[in-house]
């Protein structure tokens, strides 16, 4: 239910009781009302209770009720509780300041019941507003969300199909590129690019990192044993395909956050840190930091998991390969997160292994994995 259709709660702050009972004459039959008599009390209540609005009286013994109205404000949980400032006639050229700091509104003491009543529910009406707009902003953001996670899933099934990448493929992927990515978001260097909004559209946007293999022809995607080197120049244009295939979605839905990343996954996740990778040859830190996670996580998930074109390795011998390519092929402060994060790796390929057969490998490995 919206809230504004409930008994709303105000907070009224006063060092006086007299001014107290009387507002609380002009106000509690309306709403409900709760009162402090000083700064502190009516901090430790609006974090409790988070009333719909404060009454706030500016002249307190004490704390006064800027101060009050600064540490208010200041407070995520109280920082958006409309306040109203009560002054004197006196006190009226307190106003710039009150507005400065934050307050929607002044009522002059002694109160006039008509005034106060109108200005409370002006304010709470706003208030109310607000929220219903934040509402329906949640509402249609959750639905964005829906929506996208629809046609990604619809993409991922149809690579899955056109290869042999499996479900616990992708979700494995998923699992690595976040876990790297929270433990690189722990350097200072890497705080503000890897937030928490980031490491979601990542986790996210790994799922489509070989959308580009569905335009690959299958006696390429699917030859077992090795490639020729005319059919792995063939099998490398998929980066550039499912750049493509990306960018024309990004043509028609505009761009944004997430189709970015997810194209430069998609196109640079074979580059190498020294510049030998594919297609553009970048290297160093012009390769995307998603690309270069997605490196890592493709890389090992590539090795221990059995495929039509190679046998499965153990989880001892890719920690061993990608950390030999840290400064070569691999980011080293990448390659350093997914050091310290290999036994959590291995924790993933065993519990989501693509075959019983996959998982009693790497089970019987474990002993020696564990390091």
């Amino acid at each position: 239910m919206i809230r504004s259709l409930e008994k709303q709660t105000i907070l009224i702050v006063d060092d006086s009781t007299e001014n107290i009972v009387k507002l609380d004459q002009v106000l509690g039959h309306e709403y409900i009302t709760k009162f402090a008599i000083n700064g502190q009390k009516a901090l430790t209540i609006a974090k409790k209770f988070i009333p719909d609005l404060i009454l706030l009286d500016t002249m307190m013994q004490g704390m006064d009720g800027f101060e009050v109205c600064v540490l208010l404000k200041e407070d995520p949980r109280t920082k958006d509780i409309p306040i109203i400032f009560s002054v004197t006639q006196e006190q009226e050229h307190y106003e710039d300041e009150g507005i400065r700091l934050g307050a929607v509104e002044f009522i002059t003491k002694p109160i006039n019941p008509v005034i106060v009543k109108n200005r409370i529910k002006t304010q709470l009406a706003l208030q109310n507003h607000k929220r219903e707009l934040v509402l329906q902003v949640h509402e249609r953001t959750k639905e964005l969300s829906h929506t996208q996670d629809a046609i990604i899933h619809s993409l991922v099934s149809l690579v899955e199909t056109r290869s042999y990448e499996t479900g616990s493929h992708i979700m494995r992927i998923q699992e690595y590129v976040s876990l790297l990515a929270k433990k690189l978001s722990m350097k200072s260097k890497y705080s503000e690019e890897l937030d928490s909004y980031t490491i979601a559209l990542l986790y996210k946007a790994a799922s489509l990192h070989d959308i580009g293999k569905v335009g690959i022809k299958d006696e390429i995607l699917l030859k077992p044993g090795s490639l020729t080197k005319e059919e792995f120049e063939t099998m490398k244009t998929h980066t550039k395909m499912g750049r493509d295939i990306l960018q024309k979605s990004e043509k028609k839905l505009g761009s944004n956050s997430f189709l970015t990343m997810t194209i430069d996954i998609a196109y640079y996740h074979h580059e190498k840190w020294d510049g030998s990778g594919y297609p553009e040859g970048i290297k160093g830190i012009k390769i995307p930091l998603s690309a270069r996670i997605m490196a890592i996580a493709d890389v090992y998930d590539a090795i221990v998991s059995k495929k039509v074109y190679k046998k499965q390795f153990s989880h001892l011998e890719a920690v061993e390969i990608i950390s030999g390519g840290s400064g070569t092929f691999f980011c080293p402060d990448v390659v350093s997160a997914f050091v310290e994060l290999q036994n959590e790796f291995h924790s993933i390929a065993y519990e989501h292994a693509d075959t019983h057969e996959e998982r009693m490998f790497l089970k019987k490995h474990d002993s020696q994995n564990r390091l």
